[in-house]
C-alpha cells in the first residue's frame, strides 16, 4: 500500500512537472520572437548609421541575436513536442540545442556590454574624421546619405558642432559653392540653404552629433545586452525541469 501510494504520488510529480516544462518551452518559444525582434529593431531603426561606425560588432550583435532567436524559436517548438510525445531523444536533443542557445546568446550579450564601453572612444576618433574626408565624395554616398539622415535625424550639425564642417574636404572644394555647412544642417532644408550659418539657419546651437549618436547606439547596446544575457539565463530553468523530468520519468 505504501509503495503504492508513492508510485501514484511519483507519476503526479512527474506529470506536474512535463505541464510545467511544456509552460517553459511556450514561454521560452515567445522569447525567442522577443529576441529575433530585437535583432531586427536593431537593424532596422536607423541602421544606414552602422556605415559611420569603424567596426562591426554593433551589427554582429543584432545578427547573433536573430540567429539565437530563430534557433530558440525552433527549440522551444520542438521542446514542446518532445514533452507531448513523450520522446526522451528529442528532449536530449533538445537540450543539447539550449546550451548551444545559451553560449550564443551570451556572445552576443558580452559583445554588446563590451562595445558599450568602447563606443564613446570610437565615435570620437571615427566620426569626425569620417564626415569631413568622406562626405561627398566619390564612392561614399551611403556615408553622405547616413550622415545627411543622422543630422536631420538628430537635429545637430558637425559631429562636435557645426564649425567641424570648416575643415571638411566638402565645404573646401568648389563642389560646395560657397556653403559653409552641407544643406542636411538647416532646419527646414532648401536649396543651398547651407550657405547660411546663423542658429535660426542650422542647427548651431543644439550641439554635436557624436553626443546624440551615442546615446542612441548606447540605449539599443543596453536593449540588446540585456536582451542576450537575459534571455540566456532564463533558459537554465527549462534545462532544470528537463533533467527533474528525465529523473522522475
Amino acid at each position: 500500500m505504501g509503495s503504492l501510494y508513492k508510485d501514484e504520488q511519483g507519476d503526479w510529480i512527474t506529470v506536474c512537472l512535463k505541464y510545467l516544462l511544456f509552460v517553459f518551452n511556450f514561454l521560452f518559444w515567445m522569447g525567442g520572437g522577443v529576441v529575433m525582434g530585437v535583432g531586427i529593431w536593431t537593424l532596422v531603426d536607423k541602421g544606414e548609421y552602422l556605415s559611420l561606425l569603424a567596426s562591426s560588432t554593433f551589427a554582429v550583435s543584432a545578427y547573433i541575436l536573430i540567429l539565437a532567436g530563430g534557433l530558440v524559436m525552433v527549440t522551444g517548438f520542438l521542446g514542446c513536442c518532445a514533452v507531448i510525445r513523450e520522446q526522451r531523444s528529442c528532449l536530449s536533443t533538445y537540450f543539447s540545442c539550449l546550451l548551444l542557445i545559451f553560449l550564443i546568446e551570451l556572445v552576443a550579450g558580452v559583445l554588446a556590454y563590451v562595445y558599450y564601453q568602447a563606443l564613446s572612444e570610437e565615435l570620437k576618433q571615427h566620426l569626425s574624421k569620417t564626415m569631413t574626408e568622406n562626405y561627398a565624395q566619390p564612392g561614399k554616398e551611403s556615408i553622405t546619405q547616413s550622415v545627411d539622415r543622422l543630422q536631420q535625424d538628430f537635429k545637430c550639425c558637425g559631429s562636435n558642432n557645426s564649425f567641424d564642417w570648416m575643415h571638411s574636404v566638402y565645404i573646401m572644394s568648389p563642389e560646395a559653392e560657397k556653403r559653409l555647412v552641407p544643406d542636411s544642417c538647416c532646419k527646414t532644408i532648401t536649396p543651398q540653404c547651407g550657405k547660411r550659418d546663423h542658429p535660426s539657419n542650422i542647427y548651431k546651437v543644439e550641439g554635436g552629433c557624436i553626443t546624440k549618436l551615442e546615446q542612441f547606439l548606447a540605449d539599443h547596446l543596453l536593449i540588446i545586452g540585456a536582451v542576450g544575457i537575459g534571455v540566456a539565463c532564463l533558459q537554465v530553468s527549462p534545462a532544470l525541469l528537463r533533467c527533474a523530468v528525465q529523473l522522475k520519468g
